[in-house]
């Protein structure tokens, strides 16, 4: 009779762990849902979303949990906004890492008010201000998406292999806008180039053409603009091919997406741009991955996006545990070496090797390796506008 109870005991106990194995874990989602790059981040939102459930699908996830994402916007430019988004997720959904934020400047809000506070993870796909990299984030903060230091260095040296001596440059007038500004003049200038004007603008105007009428008095024919393809940067290339001050552009990050091809693609002669990304077989096996599920795939920040989903879940596992310390401690563990190195659509078999005190390295859409503060080094798509799309034409 006691063997049987204690059969029976153990029988229930082994249940009642299985249940609590297999509990949903909510996992935060802030993006700029609406603001400068909403046309971004639908598909960025999605991208993670994909790894998510591909690790909740595997049943290998802490014995079978699942992973539900939690959105929230992040209007990508209201820093108090975003910061209260961050926090109802933090407090009354009680997520446990966080997929974001996407523009430098709220990202950092939510980094230093909300998250780090709190002791919650942020891995995001798109804050690329070179400031992020000295943040007090007590190890809770990582990207993976490349700082704008390396961009710009990176978009000077794709412009003057192009034969451009001289250019003027505006920006956003935000964290992102002034330190990509600043790398790529630097960059520009180191090269040899004069950059004959750098000025600020605005997002949110209806008019732009006093801003490129100052740009163009400069005297350059070439004009960078470092803003975003929703708002600022696209009032200054309407007013630019308006009065026909400019017509070849290079273009930061925030600029590549299909809207501004489909509204300027056919005036934006020789215009290049650079957006993170690569060619690899890695690549090419998320972006078919992200079409075979509705999902465009070839956006600026979807394959960090979809890194970033996917380095979550695999802490998750790394640790055995959903909790939030748990999670930071193994970000690094399952991002760089040693381990059977990770590639998209693999998932199961990284949760597998885990579940099995195994180690990876996750290599993922976009070759993740980590450095000491949690960013990496990166590569970058360099881009031009061929049959009605942003074409890639080199990696760097």
């Amino acid at each position: 009779m006691k063997k049987h109870l204690l059969t029976a005991a153990l029988t229930a106990a082994i249940a009642t762990s299985s249940m609590a194995n297999a509990a949903d874990i909510k996992v935060g989602v802030i993006l700029g849902f609406t603001g400068p790059i909403e046309s971004l981040t639908p598909d960025m939102g999605a991208s993670a979303e994909l790894a998510f459930k591909e690790a909740s699908d595997s049943g290998m996830l802490l014995g079978g949990s699942k992973i539900v994402p939690v959105r929230a916007d992040s209007t990508c430019v209201d820093a108090s906004a975003a910061t209260a988004a961050a926090e109802r997720l933090i407090t009354s959904d009680k997520v446990v890492a966080i997929m974001g934020a996407d523009c430098s400047g709220v990202t950092t809000a939510i980094a230093n008010s909300a998250a780090v506070p709190n002791g919650v993870v942020m891995v995001s796909p798109s804050a690329t201000s070179p400031a992020l990299s000295t943040i007090e984030d007590k190890g809770l903060f990582f990207r993976t998406a490349p700082s704008d230091a390396r961009q710009g260095q990176v978009l000077a040296d794709a412009v003057v292999e192009g034969g451009i001596k001289e250019i003027a440059v505006t920006y956003t007038n935000n964290d992102y806008g002034k330190g990509l500004a600043d790398s790529f003049v630097a960059a520009f200038k180191a090269h040899g180039g004069t950059v004959t004007i750098v000025a600020a603008h605005e997002d949110g105007k209806a008019d732009y053409s006093a801003e490129v009428a100052a740009l163009a008095a400069s005297g350059a024919e070439k004009l960078a603009v470092l803003g975003y393809l929703d708002q600022g940067g696209k009032g200054i290339i309407q007013a630019s091919i308006d009065t026909g001050a400019f017509e070849t552009f290079a273009l930061g990050d925030g600029m590549i997406g299909q809207s501004l091809v489909d509204a300027f693609g056919a005036d934006m002669v020789d215009s290049i741009g650079t957006s993170p990304g690569g060619a690899s077989a890695a690549t090419k096996t998320f972006v078919k991955m992200a079409k075979a599920n509705k999902i465009g795939g070839e956006g600026p920040y979807d394959g960090t996006s979809y890194d970033a989903g996917a380095l979550i879940a695999l802490a998750i596992q790394a640790g055995n545990s959903a909790d939030r310390a748990s999670i930071q401690a193994n970000m690094n563990k399952v991002a760089n070496a040693p381990g059977t190195k990770i590639y998209p659509g693999e998932l199961k078999k990284a949760l597998e090797i885990l579940s099995k005190g195994g180690e990876i390295d996750y290599v993922g859409a976009t070759n993740i390796e980590f450095n000491e503060v949690g960013e990496v080094f990166g590569t970058y798509k360099q881009l031009e506008i061929k049959d009605n799309k942003f074409s890639t034409v080199k990696i760097r």
